[in-house]
């Protein structure tokens, strides 16, 4: 008896664990921008490959920089010859004047270890590798930046996305709410012969149309998140809830055009053209002549039997060489290759400079765009929201006459679509405001501070 309830007193705890963790694996993440945001940047794939971009650079930069270092090596080997090689020779070298005598040359066994050394004196090309190595670290920290903010960029968008979505779902519920409560005064006026049943069929219409639409922004809900999440680099699963607190729509002080220089896509294109420079360089260094230095020591073993570990009492011989050279190679004709380059280099470089200039045209046209746009959603936005309240208004007033007898159906239905429809207009306006909002901090590049 006491072993069954220990074993019953296990399976209490067992399953309050068990309760404990699913509770625990379904915890909400209550998110703000600025919590999604750092998120992204902490986590998503595009942001942390960016990081490792830059500290790749810096391998790039030493593989560069080896060039212009001494290349040492070491070597050895240890050969075997089965026959060895005869030559034919004027026997008069040996007394035998009129006579071919045949000589082998080398012996049985062969092994030899050394080591050598190479170091570049002059080569243009090294020197302006070297050069470019500055430019290339500095290439991907500006596409780092430019990275970041095309991920808070992504992450802004779904977040005000999903938070319109959620504040139209709210509307979608409050107008349920009121249309089942006239639907229960038609209901009871049906029931005491006070209505017709094509008065209730209708309003039985609308609540499932209502329903409807709430479903599908249900799902659209669901599908703007799991994006967000996706941008996020949030796992989908995750459950996720964006405060509901509203969101500020300010227009932002109108003040001189920014600097389009400082924006990261602009920096990132000057360095590419940057780097463009040096490779035409790099393909002019081919006309110059090089220089290098290049030494070498070897020590060898020879004999009958292998040679490791013996000496001339086993027939075995060993000695050294060494050499020293300098080494200068001068280009003279490559069959027009290295001006082929130098040719192709230059249209690289006159390409960069039409992208500079378009690209530049394009972020004027995204920040007046953007300006327009929130003067145009400001004006909409404070609209909608007079339109909101004379909405309400009508659709109470046309309630309380439906009520007494002094309106149809018909215009009850039609003052509940018009203040839904206010709504609606209301939200997309604010949805379209916030992410003019999002296009005008770029176009100045402050993205970062929806950061902070």
């Amino acid at each position: 008896m006491l072993n069954y309830k220990n074993m019953e007193r296990k399976v209490i705890i067992l399953v309050l664990c068990c309760f404990v963790f699913i509770a625990n694996s379904q915890e909400v993440e209550v998110l703000t921008l600025k919590d999604a945001v750092n998120y992204a940047l902490e986590n998503k794939a595009d942001a942390k490959k960016s990081k490792l971009e830059i500290e790749n650079s810096e391998y790039q930069i030493q593989e560069i920089r080896s060039r212009a270092l001494p290349h040492i090596s070491a070597n050895g080997g240890l050969t075997y010859n089965p026959i060895l090689q005869k030559t034919v020779i004027d026997g008069e070298f040996f007394g035998q004047p009129g006579e071919v005598i045949e000589v082998n040359f080398g012996q049985k066994w062969y092994t030899g270890v050394g080591v050598s050394l190479s170091q570049t004196i002059f080569d243009q090309s090294v020197f302006t590798g070297l050069k470019a190595a500055n430019s290339t670290r500095e290439f991907y920290q500006i596409n780092d930046q430019l990275t970041q903010e095309m991920v808070i960029e992504r992450v802004a968008n779904n977040y005000y996305q999903v938070y319109v979505q959620r504040q139209n779902l709210k509307a979608h519920d409050s107008n349920l709410a009121n249309t089942i409560k006239v639907k229960n005064i038609i209901q009871g006026r049906f029931n005491n012969g006070l209505a017709k049943k094509i008065d209730l069929d209708r309003i039985l219409v609308k609540i499932s149309n209502i329903n409807t639409e709430r479903q599908r922004v249900i799902n659209v809900i669901q599908l703007r998140e799991n994006s967000l999440k996706f941008y996020m680099g949030m796992p989908i699963e995750t459950q996720i809830q964006i405060p509901e607190t509203e969101f500020d729509v300010t227009l932002h002080p109108m003040g001189s055009p920014p600097n389009t220089a400082n924006r990261s896509e602009y920096l990132l294109l000057k360095k590419q053209e940057e780097l463009l420079g040096f490779q035409k360089k790099d393909m002019e260094a081919k006309y110059y002549p090089t220089l290098s230095l290049a030494g070498g020591y070897n020590y060898v073993g020879q004999g009958l039997d292998v040679p490791w570990f013996k000496s001339e009492e086993h027939g075995v011989y060993w000695s050294d060489f060494s050499s020293i050279s300098l080494n200068l190679k001068i280009p003279i004709f490559t069959g027009f290759k290295t001006q082929a380059k130098v040719r192709q280099a230059n249209i690289d470089l006159k390409m960069i400079q039409e992208d500079l200039a378009n690209t530049k045209l394009a972020l004027d046209l995204d920040y007046e765009n953007a300006q327009t746009q929130q003067i145009n959603n400001i004006i909409t936005i404070n609209n909608q929201k007079e339109n909101i309240k004379l909405a309400q208004d009508v659709l109470k007033n046309t309630n309380n006459n439906y009520l007494q007898g002094l309106a149809s159906l018909t215009d009850l239905l039609d003052a509940e679509n018009a203040s839904t429809e206010s709504k609606n207009n209301f939200l997309f306006a604010v949805l379209q405001f916030k992410l003019a909002e999002i296009q005008l901090l770029k176009s100045r590049g402050e993205l970062k501070t929806l950061t902070y």
